[in-house]
């Protein structure tokens, strides 16, 4: 699709969130369009069933199904398997940065933290499938460096049961930090504070 399709395009997805992922979704990316979601198995989302915005403000919804042979069941916890809560959290956080580049963010896409998190439930294999409902509070576009900041408010279900809410969660969107050219040794290839 074109970049203009793809600001324009209220619905995506598992194939075109993967060529998300691997930067091949847009066919005429403007230059810092460096973004990406992360690749399957840690993309938490399968759809996004809604994706709007208004001024400064949107909303998110988007779905996973959940697989007996997930690799989190693999591993959390033998004999106890359930779905890690801070996935929940990182499916927001993979949801506000698409927002931003939906959004005409440029640049890769950072967590930069939430507020109060609370788990009033839990994700098993036999679940069927997680919505995640967020709240776009507000977007930003700082002219001066192009970053983009987003804070969110997001619902977690599963089966059509609340099970955890995410309260100011915070993702942005800065050029200049991608590391293309994994693994080999380059500018960005060490992390460490951002404000250095």
């Amino acid at each position: 699709m074109t970049y203009d399709e793809f600001k324009t395009c209220s619905r995506f997805g598992l194939e075109e969130l993967i060529a998300f992922a691997y930067g091949t979704l847009v066919d005429d990316p403007p230059e810092d369009f460096t973004a990406r979601l992360p690749a399957p198995p840690f993309l938490m989302v399968d759809r996004i069933l809604e994706i709007t915005g208004d001024g400064r403000q949107g909303r998110i919804v988007a779905e996973q199904d959940i697989r007996l042979d997930a690799w989190y069941f693999q591993c959390h916890m033998p004999a106890d398997p359930v779905q890690p809560g801070c996935l929940a959290v990182d499916a927001v956080w993979q949801l506000l940065g698409f927002f931003c580049v939906w959004r005409g963010a440029l640049g890769s896409g950072r967590a930069l933290g939430s507020g109060e998190v609370i788990f009033s439930g839990q994700i098993r294999p036999f679940n069927r499938c997680v919505r995640y409902d967020v709240e776009v509070r507000r977007f930003t576009q700082l002219k001066e460096s192009g970053a983009s900041i987003v804070i969110g408010e997001g619902v977690v279900s599963v089966d059509g049961e609340r099970i955890a809410e995410i309260h100011g969660a915070r993702t942005g969107v800065f050029k200049g930090i991608a590391y293309p050219d994994y693994p080999c040794r380059s500018v960005n290839s060490v992390g460490g504070r951002m404000d250095k």
